[in-house]
């Protein structure tokens, strides 16, 4: 068996058997094959496609190229949730308090931001002392004491993905539904959940940009899941527009913390964050048949009980949330450099009709809140907060948004550009909304 003739077969739109597949993620990861072999072989993937055995067996050969995490003695069902990706996503620091609190484990490996797709890691860096690095034995202890942990991902989880992520990335490969759903469903199954929920986002400010390939994405990675032996379904969500009314890290940690308060719940990002809590609790060893589990999750909302859960989670890991309050109340004080601008509304009987989730993407990172390169610093403080949200009625001196940056010249940039990312018509009166949640998968 030689890398050649499997890419001459792929060429041949042929199908790659698991043992051909599994030689080429080997000779991948111990360097035995050359990254331009690797990227023709890529290359005709994305032209020939693979059909849903080849899909699986490459992403077993990728999860299986380093470590698999082991959950088992914990003796539970262990669930995950993964988000494709989208401007304003804060559904894990809200979802993992509320399923820890009604008894349901969550162990999940989370990656840092990248382009305008924020990072539940940077999120949660931007808590003082948190820490997001923690070895096995401390991952579990927290899994097992607090039912919610979240690390950040290590080199040994599924190298191959990275390997090929970074080739995809320089050779025009990375809109290969298979290397998509492979790419995901490796690190998924190799963080060693027993179910996993997947929330795959479409629209301008998601990687899958229309309803019909995330339908086949959502599709594709549930056939893996279950395949691989684990409960998969998946929800397809909205991301035309931010979820929740903030886009940047402190902003998200503050609103996913009011959120489990009760004081604030954006319309949107409750639909969504229910949804996916619904659905985790009836995937868990706790669900009996019969329970109402959208009540259940709205119950242990209200009770105040998730929020509680969300404390005990950040204090684990080392973070001070107390801290976090008193400098976010203080931000002129904590950070002599930051800078606001409000955008304001210019007269009355408007209706803010569009905002452009992917606009405001660019608008975040031009302010500073995301990175362009994985080695790009953060501006933690920088971000939008959304005073009116699509489709509301707007009145004469009304505050649209709220611009955060450490830099005044970010801000002058990024005001430019968010005026592209909106439309506001003449109207008096709110229009309906449709729903986030476009489609359940299982």
């Amino acid at each position: 068996m030689n890398i050649i003739e499997i890419i001459e077969k792929k060429k041949r739109a042929e199908k790659l058997t698991e043992e051909e597949i599994r030689f080429f993620i080997e000779g991948i990861v111990n360097g035995s094959i050359a990254d331009y072999q690797s990227s023709a072989l890529l290359m005709a993937i994305c032209i020939n496609g693979m059909d849903y055995e080849e899909t699986f067996h490459l992403t077993m050969a990728m999860a299986y190229s380093g470590d698999v995490v082991d959950m088992s003695s914990l003796g539970r069902t262990v669930l995950d949730k993964h988000s494709t990706g989208g401007v304003g996503d804060k559904t894990t620091l809200i979802v993992g308090p509320i399923m820890a609190a009604l008894g349901v484990p969550v162990g999940k490996m989370s990656g840092r931001g990248l382009g305008i797709t924020g990072g539940t890691i940077d999120k949660l860096d931007s808590i003082p002392g948190f820490s997001s690095s923690l070895d096995m034995e401390s991952f579990m202890e927290h899994l097992k004491t607090v039912g919610f942990v979240d690390a950040a991902q290590t080199l040994s989880l599924a190298p191959a993905d990275k390997i090929l992520y970074a080739l995809r990335d320089v050779t025009g490969t990375v809109e290969s539904l298979p290397l998509i759903a492979s790419s995901i469903m490796s690190k998924k199954l190799a963080s060693g959940a027993d179910a996993i929920v997947l929330d795959v986002k479409c629209g301008s400010g998601a990687f899958m940009k229309d309803y019909e390939s995330a339908v086949l994405l959502a599709n594709t990675m549930i056939d893996i899941g279950k395949r691989a032996g684990r409960k998969t379904v998946a929800v397809v969500t909205d991301m035309n527009e931010p979820l929740g009314y903030s886009v940047g890290n402190v902003l998200e940690v503050y609103e996913a913390a009011e959120f489990l308060k009760g004081t604030r719940q954006e319309k949107n990002l409750k639909e969504v964050v229910v949804c996916l809590c619904s659905e985790m609790y009836r995937l868990s060893d706790v669900y009996k048949d019969g329970e109402d589990s959208v009540a259940i999750v709205e119950d242990v909302i209200s009770s105040g009980k998730a929020y509680e859960k969300f404390i005990e989670f950040v204090r684990a890991q080392g973070g001070d949330f107390d801290l976090f309050q008193e400098k976010f109340n203080n931000r002129s004080v904590y950070n002599k450099n930051i800078t606001v601008k409000d955008i304001m509304s210019e007269g009355d009987s408007f209706i803010f009709k569009k905002i452009d989730a992917g606009v405001m993407g660019r608008v975040s990172l031009s302010l500073g809140a995301g990175r362009l390169k994985k080695e790009d610093d953060i501006d933690m403080d920088a971000g939008i907060v959304f005073d009116k949200k699509m489709y509301d009625v707007l009145s004469a001196d009304d505050s649209i948004a709220t611009l955060y940056s450490s830099s005044k010249e970010r801000i002058k940039e990024a005001e430019e550009i968010f005026l592209e990312g909106i439309e506001i018509v003449i109207g008096d009166e709110a229009i309906y909304v449709q729903s986030p949640i476009l489609k359940l998968l299982d």
